[in-house]
């Protein structure tokens, strides 16, 4: 505690008192100075993080810190709400400030470790990326759009098209092409980047033909990148305009001056294009900024999650997953990144494998997996070398307090586990780790620094100690731009402030504890309302996930005879049927902890659950389909025939049961 960064900035801001911080002496009045007064917090972060950006001399690198304070809804050039106006940056040049021979990168895949690069090999790689894209006419503002596995050669051109002032979007390569159509299509990228396939659970996944199908459906496209990973010179004579990488890059001038290779723009420079799970229409395209998204994410690094230049962190995450720019971020603090491409459990102990390989010291993954590796039997305390682990991120999901106990007494028992949760939206988190304090199980530690996070009940006043929904009532530096498409700004307002206006509320259902941490119960748009109470579907997961017979579950509300019944689909281990006895042993768990009203009125077997590409399970589309109502958008789903195992099902049209209320 004494030596994390937490500290060493608590430290600065007592020494230094800048205005509005003369109350502050811990990490609660720090939090509470860093929300009243985010003029004075952010550059603060700015300075401790040393964030690269055009001087002038004798004078501040902006005119204001902040215009618009007091307005939530989405910027506008005169009223606000804008970040550190007047100030210039490059994000890549930012995250490549570092450039001697420690490893920046390292690669793994399910086969083992394949690639590693140092910091000054990254540079010179960047730049002849970008090279070639100055060669195809890239510059600022234009699109590039990469579909492809977690690779090296993903950060390279994502770097590269920062560097030139670019804007990067990405989507992974388990998307169909409809589903990436639906995302590419609306912001008409020029260059696409993609490999020749990927590899899953051992298997070889070809994505050429997706390739074809995109390239000749988005008109916008003039050229085609091949980065060669399922074979060294894969054939791509059938992709109109496409190169392969080595070909692509080969001759440019990887030792191009720093100078020429980065060029500084405003703060609020477009960056990244991230997606809405697209699951009830077309994804919403957000438009993400340079200068909020990395000054949030050095934030969210250095102080919540304590990284440092010794470092070495890994996050289990596809590149079509805002995790995956949250990961590569950490260049900027000088660590070493860890990418793995993949399936988590083929073969089971796979992550493992690396963490203990690589010495990882932050290791991220979703609460998912944690439940899926406890079942799964993984010991890895007694099975790897974990010595050099120090920190366990989990998010996608709230991690249950099971999922606490087997992190603690399985995997390692001195560590800091930090459950967190944010979202595409903001690139970033709501509520996150603090590695000076306690961590309390089935708990998220703090709201962020900086982030008015509050709950609020349905009339909009806030709320502790009981659900709600939660919001942030001031302005952050990673708000979305806009939506592409949006010149009005109507889908954003939709999205975000309609119902508390000039409010933002996140779509999640949530409490503040007595030790000011986070309980995340579910999205508020699933909670369920039997006999008007309100229930997040969180609650009955962390009860039913813990019988060892249960994988995954998925809860909806079924409108039923004017009121609304929970139902709960389960899916068991091989081998195993929902008899009487473990429907009664689900029922009296869900009871006993969490309460009569969280007690399904069904519950049904079934084989697979419908999850999203991002690996999220749908209640929504499942809500859908059994009450008879088409599902929109089956391209954002992974798995879209599992829904066909949720249609007519007998079990829902059963009337009441004698003595059910």
């Amino acid at each position: 505690m004494r030596r994390a960064n937490l500290t060493a900035f608590l430290q600065r801001i007592l020494e230094r008192r800048p205005a509005g911080a003369e109350a502050v002496a811990d990490f609660p009045s720090l939090y509470r100075w860093s929300r009243e007064r985010p003029d004075t917090f952010w550059p603060e972060v700015w300075a401790y993080c040393g964030v690269v950006c055009e001087e002038r001399a004798g004078e501040s690198p902006w005119d204001e810190v902040v215009i618009g304070l007091e307005r939530m809804a989405p910027p506008d050039p005169v009223s606000g709400p804008r970040w550190f106006v007047g100030s210039r940056l490059n994000f890549a040049e930012n995250l490549l400030r570092f450039g001697d021979d420690r490893p920046a990168l390292v690669f793994w895949n399910e086969r083992g470790r394949q690639r590693s690069l140092s910091f000054r090999e990254l540079q010179a790689e960047v730049a002849a990326a970008a090279d070639a894209l100055r060669a195809e006419g890239i510059g600022p503002g234009d699109r590039v759009a990469g579909f492809l596995p977690n690779l090296p050669e993903t950060v390279i051109a994502m770097l590269a098209t920062a560097s030139l002032g670019g804007i990067w979007s990405s989507c992974s390569p388990d998307f169909g092409a409809n589903g990436v159509l639906d995302r590419f299509g609306q912001i008409q990228p020029r260059v696409l980047v993609c490999a020749d396939g990927y590899l899953y659970a051992g298997k070889q996944i070809d994505s050429l033909a997706r390739v074809r199908e995109v390239r000749q459906r988005i008109p916008s496209i003039e050229r085609v990148v091949v980065v060669p990973y399922l074979s060294r010179r894969p054939e791509i004579g059938g992709v109109e305009n496409a190169v392969l990488w080595g070909d692509w890059v080969e001759g440019r001038n990887g030792g191009t001056a720093r100078g020429k290779l980065f060029r500084r723009f405003p703060f609020d420079h477009p960056l990244y294009i991230m997606y809405s799970s697209g699951t009830t229409g077309l994804p919403k395209c957000m438009v993400h900024g340079a200068g909020g998204t990395l000054l949030q994410h050095l934030k969210e690094l250095v102080l919540h999650t304590d990284l440092t230049r010794d470092d070495r962190i890994l996050y289990f995450t596809t590149c079509g997953w805002m995790m995956w720019n949250w990961l590569v971020s950490s260049l900027a603090v000088g660590a070493t990144v860890v990418l793995f491409d993949g399936a988590p459990l083929a073969p089971a102990t796979v992550l493992w494998d690396v963490v203990a390989g690589e010495r990882v010291t932050v290791f991220g993954t979703s609460a998912k997996y944690l439940a899926l590796a406890e079942k799964e039997g993984l010991r890895p305390g007694r099975t790897h070398d974990v010595s050099a682990l120090r920190t366990i991120l989990s998010t996608g999901s709230s991690l249950a307090p099971s999922g606490f106990e087997y992190v603690y007494r399985d995997i390692k028992s001195d560590l800091h586990l930090a459950s967190i949760s944010g979202g595409t939206d903001i690139i970033s988190c709501f509520a996150l780790g603090n590695p000076t304090g306690p961590v309390w199980q089935g708990e998220l530690q703090t709201r962020g620094l900086g982030m008015a996070v509050e709950i609020f009940d349905e009339g909009g006043r806030p709320v502790r100690e009981r659900d709600g929904e939660l919001v942030c009532t001031r302005p952050f530096p990673s708000m979305p731009l806009a939506f592409w498409n949006d010149a009005d700004g109507s889908k954003y307002r939709a999205a975000y402030f309609d119902h508390f206006p000039g409010v933002w509320r996140h779509g999640d259902w949530a409490r503040l504890t007595e030790h000011d941490g986070l309980v995340i119960t579910g999205r508020s748009d699933a909670t369920l309302n039997p006999g008007g109470v309100r229930i997040g579907t969180a609650e009955i997961y962390r009860q039913v996930e813990q019988l060892p017979e249960v994988i995954e579950s998925l809860v909806v509300g079924q409108e039923w005879e004017g009121d609304v019944r929970v139902v709960l689909f389960v899916r068991l281990r091989p081998g195993i049927d929902l008899d009487e006895s473990l429907r009664d042993r689900i029922n009296r768990r869900i009871r006993e902890h969490a309460s009569p009203h969280h007690v399904p009125k069904r519950i049904v077997q079934v084989s697979d659950l419908p999850r999203t590409i991002s690996g999220k399970i749908t209640e929504l589309a499942v809500r859908e389909v059994i009450h008879g109502r088409s599902v929109t958008n089956l391209e954002a789903l992974a798995n879209p025939g599992a829904l066909e195992l949720f249609q007519d099902l007998p079990e829902l049209r059963q009337p009441r049961r004698p003595g059910e209320v």
